[in-house]
């Protein structure tokens, strides 16, 4: 017997009207973060290279650290789909054999050159860091130190010159990779857009307009996601440094917080990007309720009757209304900025929810509706991966791993 590669949707779908027998959600929560994960991936990329490749002197500190970040989140743009596959280890096979007869098997190819850009970028802009730490650790004891200069010894691949020539090639360098990322970046993203749009038997997904609105909202997700992080690290130094006062912490006393200009900078091109998004999404729909396909009663009844609140309230309002008027607002605050980079994350969420459950929730029948209902507690590892807790572990594991990377390469420069 044939082993089945890909859930089969019965244990969390839910049946309205009249729906053919072989229908259900097959795309659960992990193919909503395939392409929400993708996105925070191009998004914190492109946030990095506004500094590399256009020169934007004030947004220096988080440019470093989106572009690490944006490392960590690399890996965990597979973990969706390898989450969804019944035979994960068979996944490595579009690795192997990248072509672009398909969309998914593509992926090897972008995902591939997107990782060497972004490692060669980090290596250029860290290398006389590397440099640095490995000859400050030379002859000190300990077994920590030891491993730790092997590490730097290691990712300096040799190149142990400090000079002035050569570090004026690494920034040339960092430029140069910067500026072939943001397209790489762009098409890793808007490919998965070019996957639904492209799908011709799905009235919501088949849109030229998909991929587009793909690419710009994963700016926006990744931008935000970005500034979050950095905000709630930076507070937490602060709250760290306030602590130690009273000790006589002089190195912790040097840590300030977040840097309020930085914010307000940032903070531009994300109501841009998010301007574009908005207006891109109500442009869809406008034009695909003026031309009122065939398919445009079901696609009304799903956004005006069956996900209106996922959709106009939640996503709309909540993701999309209240973090613009937020923004706007004059005289930001490092609250009103949390709150609303927040509702920015949901709501680009959302859309992806949206996207991909809602194009499951009619019946090709066009006369029933199917509903999903995400497994909360684990009864099986089919509940688990598909799951409440599946999705946890995908959104923890960049965390974990921008931990562990900040460790060698440190995303943040302590003031001096």
């Amino acid at each position: 017997m044939t082993p089945q590669l890909f859930v089969d949707g019965l244990s969390w779908t839910t049946k309205s009207g009249f729906v053919y027998p072989n229908e259900f959600i097959y795309w659960s929560i992990q193919i909503v973060l395939y392409p929400y994960m993708t996105g925070l991936v191009a998004g914190a990329f492109v946030l990095s290279s506004l500094y590399h490749v256009f020169g934007q002197k004030d947004l220096r500190t988080i440019a470093r650290f989106s572009l690490v970040f944006s490392l960590a989140l690399l890996p965990v743009a597979m973990m969706p789909l390898l989450f969804h596959l019944q035979q994960p280890f068979r996944g490595i096979e579009v690795m192997f054999t990248p072509h672009f007869t398909s969309a998914i098997a593509a992926f090897g190819i972008v995902f591939s050159t997107y990782a060497i850009i972004v490692l060669t970028e980090i290596w250029f802009v860290y290398r006389q860091y590397f440099v640095e730490q490995a000859m400050a650790r030379k002859g000190k004891p300990g077994f920590g130190n030891g491993v730790m200069r092997l590490i730097y010894n290691i990712l300096t691949l040799g190149a142990y010159n400090l000079e002035s020539g050569a570090i004026a090639v690494d920034k040339k360098a960092v430029k140069i990779m910067a500026a072939i990322g943001i397209p790489v970046a762009c098409f890793l993203h808007g490919y998965a857009g070019f996957i639904f749009g492209s799908v011709k038997a799905n009235a919501l997904w088949m849109s030229p307009l998909m991929p587009v609105i793909f690419i710009v909202s994963a700016v926006v997700s990744g931008i935000a996601l970005c500034m979050l992080t950095y905000i709630i690290i930076m507070e937490w130094k602060k709250f760290r440094a306030t602590l130690a006062r009273g000790r006589g912490d002089e190195t912790i006393k040097k840590l300030g917080g977040v840097e309020m200009d930085v914010m307000i900078k940032t903070k531009r091109y994300l109501l841009a990007f998010l301007i574009a998004a908005i207006s891109l999404e109500f442009l869809d729909m406008i034009f695909r309720g003026y031309t009122a396909m065939k398919s445009w009663d079901i696609l009304r009844a799903i956004m005006f009757q069956e996900d209106f609140i996922k959709i106009f309230v939640m996503q709309y309002f909540f993701g999309n209304f209240i973090p613009l008027v937020l923004l706007l607002l004059p005289r930001p605050t490092i609250k009103r900025l949390i709150v609303s980079l927040s509702l920015i994350l949901f709501g680009v969420f959302m859309m992806r929810w949206n996207v991909v459950i809602g194009g499951q929730a009619f019946s090709l029948s066009f006369n029933g509706f199917m509903h999903y209902h995400m497994p909360f507690w684990p009864t099986s590892l089919e509940t688990y991966k598909e799951g409440f807790f599946g999705a946890i572990t995908v959104g923890v594991t960049p965390f974990v791993l921008f931990w562990l990377l900040n460790k060698v390469v440190p995303a943040i420069e302590e003031k001096s």
